[in-house]
């Protein structure tokens, strides 16, 4: 027997094996179908994350592997009672998913994922973080996690660190002041294992026996940054690892930005400890806000450019100042009717989220082709070809024989 074209038989050993537990066909369906769905669609793809609530997951899957055509498409979506997409917008997400529509991809993943001895949470089962339904359509389909069940457990009662990768003395000290502060007080350290200061938080939590959870912008296969191995490793035997990305996937910009979502989903309350005017702590922080989550900003001098985006938050945007983990800490019961901030005020990037997309997805050495690209983005070939012309425009990438080359930054 086959499961979308696949041996059921091979399938099912694989599904079983990152499951952890004894499956029913249906289940093993339902399962494979929302790993392979973490491959298809990039993080907080809206139309992936509809059609998976109003159809599950393996139906979806279904329509893609048969290419359903977008009326199709839409008639399921009504009869299942669910409004929301247009005709236009599900048209895109369908030349989307096609060019990544490779079973192959899918099984060489799952292997991957049982050789590493990771496992697929999906909602509803033992684990899942159930404050990421607060997300509502960009919430993640699945969860590869490698890790122990009481850093996971440990979510419910979390703060997330964040914070300038190039993160100063001062930064750095108040960060592990602050995590040990707040593992004294029963709190989990969440962060997203970058250089500065979210390896600080996960080394302090470490230090002080508390439970950390790292969550990445690729695969849990593949650590980010190569120079957090041996911490990775740690985490992973004493805490937690998380990607909404299958075994074998690169971290990208488009996706650091879309990790950061998690981050705040994950944790009860986001601290801000020292970031800079444009830092990518500052995304972290509107999705907290957006959710409606407490936000915390840590001062630092007037003078240290990598306290801007601190004090930008903290003046424009109404995040509370915390000085040290008491005050962290009662940021948890919170106060309601806070004005949310703005994320599109502080983006640090002009380019469109698909050009974003596409530019990490081009090389500077190596061809490659609007097919190959379209595969690597998320994206369809139409919208590839469309923005290689103005990027070309640009004068940002250049054609050659066998594909296309993003171009080196002047010196």
């Amino acid at each position: 027997m086959t499961m979308f074209g696949l041996k059921e038989a091979d399938v099912a050993v694989l599904v079983r094996a990152i499951a952890g537990e004894e499956l029913d066909r249906e289940a093993i369906r339902e399962r494979f179908a929302r790993a392979t769905w973490t491959g298809i669609a990039e993080p907080g793809d809206r139309a992936a994350g509809l059609v998976v609530e109003s159809l599950g997951a393996a139906e979806s899957l279904e329509g893609v592997v048969a290419r359903w055509p977008v009326a199709r498409w839409l008639a399921a979506i009504a009869q299942a009672g669910v409004d929301g997409v247009g005709e236009e917008e599900m048209e895109k997400a369908v030349d989307r998913w096609k060019p990544r529509l490779k079973s192959e991809q899918a099984m060489l993943a799952l292997r991957q994922a049982a050789r590493y001895g990771a496992r697929l949470l999906t909602p509803g089962v033992a684990g899942w973080p159930d404050p990421m339904a607060d997300l509502g359509l960009h919430a993640p389909i699945a969860l590869w996690v490698r890790g122990t069940d009481a850093a996971l457990a440990s979510l419910s009662h979390s703060i997330a660190l964040v914070g300038a990768r190039s993160a100063s003395g001062y930064g750095e000290h108040v960060t592990m002041e602050a995590a040990a502060g707040l593992v004294d007080r029963g709190f989990a350290i969440v962060s997203g294992a970058a250089y500065g200061i979210d390896g600080m938080a996960h080394r302090a939590t470490l230090a002080s026996q508390g439970q950390t959870v790292a969550i990445l912008a690729g695969g849990v296969d593949r650590f980010y940054p190569s120079g957090h191995e041996s911490l990775l490793t740690r985490i992973v035997a004493e805490g937690a690892v998380i990607s909404e990305l299958p075994c074998g996937q690169p971290p990208t910009k488009w996706r650091f930005l879309q990790r950061n979502r998690l981050i705040a989903a994950a944790s009860q309350a986001t601290i801000v400890v020292e970031a800079g005017w444009r830092s990518g702590a500052l995304n972290t922080a509107g999705h907290a806000a957006e959710m409606g989550r407490p936000l915390g900003a840590v001062p630092g001098p007037v003078t240290s450019a990598a306290s801007a985006g601190c004090h930008r938050l903290i003046r424009d945007y109404n995040a509370t100042l915390v000085t040290n983990a008491a005050e962290m800490a009662e940021l948890l019961p919170g106060e309601s009717g806070a004005p949310l901030l703005d994320t599109a005020s502080v983006s640090t990037d002009n380019d469109s989220l698909e050009i974003t997309r596409l530019f990490d997805a081009l090389s500077i050495s190596a061809p490659r082709t609007s097919s190959d690209l379209a595969a690597r983005a998320g994206l369809s070939i139409a919208a590839v070809q469309s923005l290689l012309g103005q990027l070309e425009l640009d004068g940002r990438v250049v054609e050659r024989d066998r594909g296309w080359l993003k171009k080196r930054d002047p010196d």
